[in-house]
């Protein structure tokens, strides 16, 4: 009984963004899921898919974007390498920065940890995606910030319009 709790004392609440604009963008995110769960990270509750355009170049294909929550035991760095080797395995190159690609999967929040060396805790630019945002609100409604503590909602609120509208739900 006493191992069960130390695991239990172990487990971390995860936040990830999953995107895709290259390819089977659906496809992608579908297989990058099943590979998270192939590695211990398990799935909680899973967005719908949403449909943004590229930034900062519109003119790149549109993304596809979820949010996940999961549950893992894996340290941050850790998780990080995983989400680094399932984007690799599903086709992504080292590319400059903002690049199309097939997978993008990023560590928005993990486990309200707060760190500002190495792998940034959380996001630091989460606040202000949309992509990232509106699907978090869709699984989390009460979720707040861990540095700021603004809510969920009031981050959204403070986004431009044309961020409002270019987003839809698929």
């Amino acid at each position: 009984m006493k191992k069960l709790d130390i695991l239990e004392n172990q487990v971390n609440t995860v936040y990830l963004g999953i995107g895709s604009n290259l390819g089977n963008k659906k496809d992608n995110i579908e297989k990058a899921k099943f590979l998270l769960i192939d590695n211990n990270i398990n799935l909680i509750s899973v967005s719908s898919y949403y449909n943004t355009p590229s930034w900062p170049n519109p003119k790149n294909p549109d993304f596809i974007n979820i949010v996940v929550k999961a549950k893992c035991v894996h340290e941050p760095e850790i998780l990080l390498g995983i989400c680094k080797f399932i984007e690799s395995k599903l086709g992504r190159k080292k590319t400059p920065k903002n690049s199309p690609r097939e997978c993008d999967i990023d560590i928005i929040d993990f486990d309200r940890k707060i760190r500002r060396n190495g792998l940034i805790l959380p996001h630091k630019m989460m606040h202000l995606r949309n992509f990232v945002l509106i699907p978090l609100f869709e699984i989390e409604k009460n979720w707040s910030h861990p540095i700021t503590k603004i809510t969920i909602k009031k981050m959204i609120f403070s986004l431009p319009n044309k961020d409002i509208r270019s987003i839809k739900q698929i």
